[in-house]
C-alpha cells in the first residue's frame, strides 16, 4: 500500500473549494508570454490567502499545443514551457505546505497525434496490435473514401480522418487528437501507470476530461439524428460518442487505482443532463464527484437557478457523493459576461459568487473569478482556438474566457508577464481589475470572495442539504442546517431584508432591504 507524501482526511473534498488554474494564462515565472509551474508556485501564498481549500491544474504535459495541452503527447513528463518534473515536485510540495490540495487533469480519452504510440500505428499499418490501441477503420463507398460512420466532431467537421494507406481512424475532438480504444488492456493499463505516476509524486487526486467518453457502442452505428450537438451541450440517447454504458467500467478501473492511494479523489467532467445518468457516473466504486453543469448554463432568473439547485441535488441525491457546483470555466463564457457584462454582469456575478458558496457540496472557481474577470472580445488574427480554425471562423471559439490573469501595474500585461505581450493579448483599462488594485478596496470583487470563503469555514455554513424558504416573487432563499440564510434577489427592484444577523452581502444593505441584482448571507 502507498503511504502518502502528506497525510490527508479520507474526505477532505467533500465540502472543498477548489480554484481551477488555467496554466497558460495564470502565471507567468520566466517572461516567456505563457503561464507555468513556476509563476503558479510563487502565487500560492495568494491562494491560501484567498481561501481555497485544493487546486485542479490543467494539463501541464508535453504537448505540440492543437487544443492547448488537451493533446498529449506524453502523459507521465511536463512539457517544456511550464517547466519540469524538478518544479512540478517543488511547487506540489510548497502547496502541502501551505494546506492546499493539488489535483490534476487526466485526458484519458484520446491522446495527442504526436504521441508515440500513434506514430507507432501510422507505420505499422492495417491489422497491427499498434493500431488496436486506436481506433482504426476501414472506410465506407467506392474505394473506402468516406468515413466509416457518419459522427461528427465537436470541433467541427467529420470525426474520421483517413491516412494514406487508406484506413481512417477516429477523433471525437480535434484530427490531432485520435481516440483511445479503451476496449484494449494495454489502454487501460496504460492510463492506470499514468495515475500511479503522478499518486506517487503525491498528488491529491485528478479531475478527467471527458469523463463521459472513453466507451464506443459495438459497431460504431451511425448517429440518427446526425445533430453535432456541440462540445458541451448535452448529449442525447442518438449520440453514440458520449455516455455508453461501458464507460462506467473505466471509471471503476480509475477507482480501483484510487482506492490504493487513501484520501486521493476524482471529480468527471460529465456533459449528462439527466438526473439518473449522470448519478451511474457517482456509484460508490465509481467517481468521488462529478461537475454539475446546470448552474453553469442557468440563465439569471430566480426560476432557472432554483430549478437547477434541484436538479443537481437530485443528481447527488441517492449517492454517496455530494453535489459539486461550477459558474464558469475554460470552455464556457464567464458569468460576468453571461449575465450582462459591464456594470450588471459584475453585480450579478458577486450575488452569484454568494449563491454558489453557500450551497452544500463542493464548489469549483475558475481563475480571474475572485477579480471578476469578464471575456475579451478579441481580433480575429488573435484567436487559437482550434474550433475557429475547424469551423471555418464560424465558431469564435474559447479564447474570449483563456485571457491571462491580471495581478498589478496599470498597462497590459499587469504583472503577468515580464513581458508586455502574453500568448492571448490582455485589453487596456484592467488597472482596476488586478489582484492589487482590488486587495486594497474592501468593497472589491476579491475582497467578497474572500470574505465569504472565510464565512464557509464556520458552522453556519455547515450541515448536507438545504431548505427552501418563502421568498419575494423573483428572489430566492434557503437555509443550511448551520444556519446561514441565503437570499438572492434576481429581480429589479428591492426587498426586504428578512429577519437574522447580516454576515455578508454582494451590495450595500444598510437600509434594511436587499438591492436588486445582489445576495446576502444572514444568522438566523
Amino acid at each position: 500500500m502507498h503511504t502518502p507524501a502528506h497525510v490527508r482526511p479520507t474526505d477532505w473534498w467533500r465540502e472543498a473549494v477548489f480554484y481551477q488554474v488555467y496554466i497558460r494564462s495564470f502565471a507567468d515565472g520566466n517572461g516567456d508570454r505563457v503561464g507555468d509551474l513556476a509563476g503558479l508556485r510563487a502565487k500560492l501564498p495568494y491562494l491560501r490567502d484567498l481561501g481555497v481549500d485544493a487546486l485542479w491544474i490543467t494539463p501541464f504535459f508535453p504537448s505540440p499545443m492543437a487544443d492547448h495541452g488537451y493533446d498529449v503527447a506524453d502523459p507521465r513528463d511536463v512539457e517544456p514551457v511550464f517547466g519540469n518534473l524538478a518544479l512540478f515536485d517543488a511547487m506540489l510540495a510548497e502547496a502541502h505546505e501551505l494546506g492546499l490540495w493539488v489535483t490534476i487533469d487526466l485526458v484519458p480519452n484520446h491522446s495527442s497525434h504526436e504521441r508515440e504510440w500513434f506514430q507507432a500505428a501510422l507505420a505499422a499499418g492495417p491489422g497491427s496490435p499498434e493500431r488496436a490501441r486506436y481506433l482504426f477503420r476501414e472506410g465506407t463507398g467506392p474505394d473506402g473514401a468516406e468515413p466509416p460512420n457518419n459522427w461528427p466532431s465537436v470541433f467541427g467537421g467529420p470525426a474520421w480522418t483517413r491516412v494514406p494507406d487508406g484506413q481512417w481512424y477516429l477523433h471525437i475532438f480535434a484530427p490531432e487528437q485520435p481516440d483511445l480504444n479503451f476496449a484494449n488492456p494495454e489502454v487501460v493499463a496504460d492510463l492506470e501507470e499514468t495515475m500511479r505516476f503522478w499518486l506517487d509524486r503525491g498528488v491529491d487526486g485528478f479531475r478527467i476530461d471527458v469523463a463521459h467518453g472513453m466507451a464506443k457502442p459495438d459497431g460504431l452505428p451511425d448517429m440518427v439524428p446526425m445533430d453535432d450537438t456541440g462540445l458541451l451541450d448535452d448529449h442525447g440517447p442518438g449520440d453514440h460518442r458520449f455516455d455508453n454504458d461501458g464507460v462506467h467500467v473505466v471509471h471503476r478501473k480509475i477507482r480501483a487505482v484510487l482506492d490504493q492511494y487513501p484520501g486521493t479523489m476524482a471529480v468527471g467532467e460529465v456533459w449528462v443532463s439527466d438526473d439518473d445518468r449522470l448519478a451511474q457516473y457517482l456509484a460508490p466504486d465509481e467517481l468521488q464527484l462529478a461537475f454539475n453543469f446546470k448552474l453553469l448554463t442557468a440563465d439569471w432568473s430566480a426560476d432557472e437557478m432554483r430549478d437547477a439547485i434541484d436538479h443537481s441535488l437530485a443528481a447527488v441525491g441517492q449517492t454517496p457523493a455530494p453535489a459539486c457546483w461550477v459558474l464558469s470555466n475554460h470552455d464556457r463564457p464567464r458569468h460576468v459576461t453571461r449575465y450582462g457584462d459591464g456594470e450588471v454582469g459584475t453585480r450579478r456575478a458577486r450575488a452569484a459568487a454568494l449563491l454558489q458558496l453557500a450551497l452544500p457540496g463542493v464548489a469549483y472557481l475558475y481563475n480571474g473569478d475572485e477579480l471578476g474577470m469578464p471575456d475579451v472580445d478579441l481580433p480575429d488574427e488573435a484567436l487559437q482556438d482550434p474550433m475557429w480554425f475547424r469551423s471555418g471562423g464560424a465558431e469564435r471559439g474559447r479564447d474570449a474566457c483563456r485571457i491571462p490573469v491580471p495581478w498589478s501595474g496599470t498597462q497590459p500585461s499587469y504583472g503577468f508577464s515580464s513581458d508586455a505581450e502574453t500568448w492571448l493579448p490582455m485589453p487596456r483599462g484592467w488597472a482596476g481589475l488586478t489582484a492589487e488594485a482590488q486587495e486594497r478596496d474592501p468593497a472589491s470583487m476579491l475582497s467578497l470572495y474572500r470574505a465569504a470563503l472565510e464565512l464557509r469555514r464556520s458552522d453556519a455554513v455547515s450541515g448536507d442539504g438545504l431548505e427552501w424558504l418563502p421568498a419575494p416573487d423573483g428572489c430566492l432563499a434557503f437555509r443550511r442546517p448551520g444556519g446561514l440564510v441565503c437570499l438572492v434577489n434576481f429581480s429589479g427592484s428591492p426587498v426586504p431584508l428578512p429577519e437574522g444577523r447580516v454576515l455578508l452581502a454582494s451590495a450595500d444593505v444598510a437600509g434594511g432591504s436587499l438591492p436588486g441584482d445582489a445576495a446576502v448571507w444572514l444568522q438566523a
